[in-house]
C-alpha cells in the first residue's frame, strides 16, 4: 500500500487554521480584515460611474454638439443632436406620421417637393405625466405647411407657417447620426425664446426615445427651457 504524504504547505495551513479557531481574537481580527476589503470594493463600485447607451470615443468632444440652441444669425436658430443610427432610422423619426408624433407632431407627408402637409401638436401624449400646460397653450394645435426641399435620407425642408422656414439635416457620424434644425426667419424675440424651447425639448424627447428612455415632463421642461433661452439670447 502506497502511504500518502501531504504536503508540509498543506499541513501548516491547516494547523494555522485550526489555531485560528482556537484563538477567537486572531480569527475575528482575520474575518473583520476581510470584511473591511469587502466593504471597499463594493464603495468603489457604487462610486463608478454609471455606463451609458453608447461607447465614447476619441472624436466625441469634437462631435457631440451643444444641447442649447445657438443664433447663427439674429432671426435663424440653429439646433443639434446626436442620435444612435442608423440613418433611415432617424429619417423615419422625421418623414413617418407615427415615429413623428411620438417626439413632435403628426401629419403624414407626401414625399415630394412642393407637397402639402399638415402638422398636428398635442404635446400633453408626449410624456407621462404632461407636466402643468402653461397658459394660452391648447391641447391641440396644428400647422399648414410644404415640402421645399428633399434629399432622402439627408435632408428634409418645409414652410412654418409665418415664421420662416426649417431645414433638417442628418449626417452619418460612425455608428451616430447628427441631427441639425435651422428655423430661419423668426419675426421677434419671443417668437425666438418660444421656438427655442419648444425645438429643444422636442428633441430631447426624440433623443429620449429613439435610446429607449423615459422622457422628462415636457411642459415642466419647456417652461424651464423659455426661461434659460430667456437668459441666454440677448434683449
Amino acid at each position: 500500500m502506497v502511504e500518502f504524504k501531504p504536503p508540509l504547505g498543506a499541513v501548516f495551513r491547516a494547523l494555522d487554521d485550526a489555531h485560528a479557531w482556537l484563538n477567537p481574537e486572531r480569527f475575528w481580527i482575520g474575518r473583520l480584515d476581510v470584511l473591511e476589503r469587502l466593504l471597499r470594493e463594493e464603495d468603489a463600485r457604487a462610486s463608478a460611474p454609471t455606463p451609458t447607451l453608447r461607447r465614447l470615443g476619441m472624436n466625441d468632444l469634437a462631435t457631440t454638439p451643444d444641447v442649447y440652441g445657438e443664433l447663427i444669425e439674429p432671426t435663424t436658430l440653429k439646433i443639434q443632436r446626436l442620435l444612435p443610427g442608423p440613418i433611415e432610422r432617424v429619417w423615419a423619426y422625421l418623414t413617418e406620421s407615427e415615429l413623428r408624433r411620438k417626439w413632435m407632431a403628426a401629419g403624414e407627408m407626401d414625399l415630394q417637393v412642393g407637397a402639402p402637409f399638415e402638422l398636428v401638436w398635442r404635446n400633453d401624449e408626449l410624456t407621462d405625466p404632461p407636466g402643468q400646460r402653461p397658459e394660452g397653450f391648447s391641447e391641440e394645435h396644428s400647422m399648414q405647411s410644404r415640402i421645399t426641399e428633399l434629399d432622402p435620407p439627408r435632408k428634409l425642408a418645409f414652410t412654418w407657417s409665418n415664421t420662416g422656414d426649417v431645414s433638417i439635416e442628418l449626417e452619418p457620424k460612425g455608428d451616430d447620426v447628427l441631427l441639425t434644425v435651422i428655423h430661419r426667419s423668426l419675426p421677434s424675440r419671443q417668437s425666438l425664446l418660444m421656438h427655442a424651447a419648444g425645438w429643444h425639448i422636442h428633441l430631447d424627447v426624440l433623443v429620449a426615445r429613439a435610446t429607449g428612455q423615459a422622457p422628462s415632463t415636457f411642459w415642466d421642461g419647456w417652461v424651464r427651457l423659455h426661461q434659460d433661452y430667456d437668459r441666454r439670447v440677448p434683449a
